[in-house]
């Protein structure tokens, strides 16, 4: 089980607040480019080591390269590095890189191949069942069985395909039908590779149900705007009965950190902004959102922010369950 890669969403804050719900689901980084790493003046490596396991999703097309930052991810703790080869935006196009790789299966294979010979920790590949005109199945074999001869074992396939031009990125993630029954017939045809399935995926149940044919599931959007999903993960795919956290000691387990990194020089709205969803569809969940929204961003906010939202939440549910009783 996996949370997603998801640009602008799951950075170091974000991450680390789910690692507070569950301890096994894999968490991926948004996806960061080999130009930024080799040649930004960011860290754009840096990561909290409470959130393994944690992999860093790589987009860029040069093998050298690539493993360049490979290398660096290892050095850094990383516990895998994917290859983005899924994004459709302009953007990642210009750059070559993300999802108009998959009609360059060699060039992704060179990547590989540069990449494994670098470093010990996995080298996996994100990828659609298909771009433009290319996305008949025999397609998305093609470029499977292409990488996989180079070394990679591991893929996690969109169950969409990708319009290069003609959709938005947004647009690319909702109007292309969903085919589970691709992805299902790829781990039918290569049994030997791990196969995880990506795209629409609401549900734990869901989750379950794919996971009868497939070997993981990805689960983006969802766990973002509820990430409470998480909760019984552990419980439910790693068979680890370790006490569930109540969201409230979420809240609490997540003030440290927060007075922490506030006082390396971040706003308390970097961190609290991820936090938005954690009480979705539960007693005073629209105070708890309106409340952070509208005082997260006011100048000299502090973990004080969380605690008084919650108050504002408690209080909502008492009030509510009060007038329930009568």
């Amino acid at each position: 089980m996996s949370v997603a890669p998801m640009l602008d969403w799951t950075d170091k804050h974000c991450r680390y607040f789910l690692r507070q719900i569950s301890q096994h689901a894999l968490l991926y980084t948004e996806m960061v480019t080999t130009g930024a790493i080799i040649f930004g003046k960011g860290d754009y490596l840096g990561f909290n080591q409470e959130e393994h396991p944690v992999a860093l999703q790589l987009g860029g097309s040069d093998p050298v390269d690539m493993a360049k930052c490979a290398v660096l991810a290892q050095e850094r703790g990383y516990d895998e590095v994917n290859i983005n080869v899924g994004c459709p935006s302009d953007r990642v196009q210009n750059g070559r890189f993300g999802a108009c790789l998959m009609a360059e299966p060699q060039t992704v294979a060179a990547c590989i191949k540069s990449m494994q010979a670098s470093v010990d920790i996995p080298v996996t590949v994100k990828s659609r069942i298909g771009i433009d005109e290319m996305d008949e199945y025999e397609d998305l074999t093609r470029f499977i069985d292409v990488v996989a001869q180079s070394g990679c074992d591991t893929f996690i396939v969109h169950a969409r395909k990708a319009w290069l031009k003609g959709l938005s990125p947004k647009e690319n993630r909702e109007v292309p039908p969903l085919l589970y029954d691709r992805v299902y017939h790829l781990k039918e045809q290569f049994p030997h590779l791990h196969i995880s399935l990506n795209g629409g995926v609401k549900t734990l149940d869901d989750a379950a149900l794919h996971l009868e044919k497939l070997d993981g599931v990805m689960i983006g959007r969802e766990v973002y705007s509820n990430p409470y999903i998480l909760a019984e993960v552990d419980k439910r795919f790693y068979g680890d009965e370790a006490f569930v956290k109540e969201r409230a000691d979420i809240v609490l387990a997540m003030l440290p950190y927060i007075e922490q990194q506030i006082s390396q020089g971040a706003r308390v709205w970097n961190i609290a902004r991820h936090m938005l969803g954690l009480f979705q569809g539960q007693p005073g969940g629209r105070v708890w959102r309106r409340y952070l929204s509208q005082q997260g961003t006011k100048p000299g906010a502090g973990p004080e922010l969380l605690t008084d939202a919650l108050d504002l939440l408690l209080e909502t549910q008492n009030k509510a369950a009060t007038f329930l009783k009568y």
